[in-house]
């Protein structure tokens, strides 16, 4: 199961929205056939080591990260194949959240006379998919904000000046944080500021061909938090090609954005702002898993403020911008009681920086 979960993984860059799965096929002690889900639309997981196996998969048994699909979608039920080729047993290391699955996929496996188990390593397998897991259990996405800073806790000196606050290494890790997302958000500030593009670059993903060229294949949709349109469509945000602008009202200029290949999406909030839960509901409905936040303090401390975070991940510099440089966050607090609390639970040197990933904590008590 372990090296399913490690096969599950090299799926992470394109199989949105499905989830990362991983299979491998043992017969007598020996390792037969393996797979990993490679692209959404393409064969799953079980089919890809079925085929490797060829006749060994008769009577073998079958390690796969997430219990094999029971319905037809893009492609057939993996439940299906593995009953055709004859295996004699399946190990799941987790049932499949998914409503058109949820224990099916091996109930049929088991009325076939396969003997099914399902609990093999399940922590290390829901740690594949958090993004999917959540929108399955929750119909909303996983919210992961990336934030660079100094440490003094600045992201850009009082003149918005803010590349580059990290190294070369830490950029690189950002990349692949983007690769891996299904949307990545930002603000009209951060995209004004930076002339940011948002866009996922091979040069610095620093993985090897196959992996670069599937985490090109299935670039994630970059979404624009814009209010009042103030984003230019001369700006290089939109030139790197079509994206997602979410507005708080209409303008004379919205058919000017549309008309360009941008989807423009109207989501007024009672604050005078864009609706962010509403945002979230509305990406999950169309299949997002994870979301990328990368914006200034406002919008990043909108996020916080209510309490849409799922994930932060820090990228320390060591460094100090000074006092007057802007801050991590836009989150006014007053009392020790209103802190929020996180949970580091990795930590780890990038080059000269340091990445920490952190959740957050329920909030304090008086």
């Amino acid at each position: 199961m372990a090296q399913a979960i490690r096969l599950a993984w090299r799926g992470r860059f394109s199989t949105h929205p499905n989830p990362r799965v991983g299979c491998v096929i043992v017969a007598n002690g020996v390792v037969v056939g393996e797979g990993w889900h490679i692209r959404a639309g393409e064969p799953h997981a079980e089919v890809h080591a079925l085929r490797q196996a060829g006749t060994a998969a008769q009577g073998a048994t079958a390690y796969v990260t997430l219990e094999p699909c029971s319905h037809f979608g893009r492609t057939p039920p993996c439940a299906n194949a593995l009953i055709k080729a004859g295996v004699g047993r399946v190990v799941a290391a987790m049932q499949d959240p998914n409503p058109q699955v949820a224990g099916q996929g091996l109930a049929r496996l088991a009325a076939a006379g396969i003997a099914v188990a399902s609990g093999v390593l399940e922590a290390e397998s829901r740690a594949l998919n958090p993004g999917f897991l959540k929108r399955m259990e929750h119909n909303l996405p996983r919210v992961q904000v990336k934030l660079a800073m100094s440490l003094d806790g600045r992201t850009a000196m009082a003149n918005g000046e803010s590349q580059w606050i990290t190294g070369p290494a830490a950029r690189s890790a950002v990349q692949r944080l983007r690769a891996e997302a299904s949307v990545v958000l930002t603000g009209a500030d951060t995209v004004l500021a930076d002339d940011a593009r948002l866009t996922v670059r091979a040069e610095q993903l620093g993985l090897d061909e196959q992996l670069t060229a599937l985490a090109l294949s299935r670039p994630p949709l970059r979404v624009l938090i814009d209010g009042r349109l103030r984003v230019p469509l001369q700006a290089a945000f939109y030139q790197a090609g079509p994206a997602l602008v979410v507005t708080h009202t209409a303008t004379d200029r919205t058919a000017a954005y549309r008309d360009a290949g941008h989807e423009v999406l109207e989501l007024p909030g009672s604050d005078g702002h864009v609706d962010l839960p509403r945002l979230l509901e509305v990406l999950a409905g169309r299949g997002v898993n994870d979301i990328l936040v990368e914006a200034g303090p406002r919008l990043a401390g909108a996020f916080a403020a209510q309490e849409l975070v799922d994930e932060y991940q820090l990228f320390i510099a060591a460094k100090f911008l000074g006092s007057t440089a802007q801050p991590l966050l836009e989150l006014p607090l007053v009392h020790m009681a209103d802190a929020r609390l996180l949970k580091i639970i990795q930590m780890r040197a990038v080059g000269d920086d340091w990445q920490v990933s952190a959740v957050p904590r329920p909030k304090a008590s008086v």
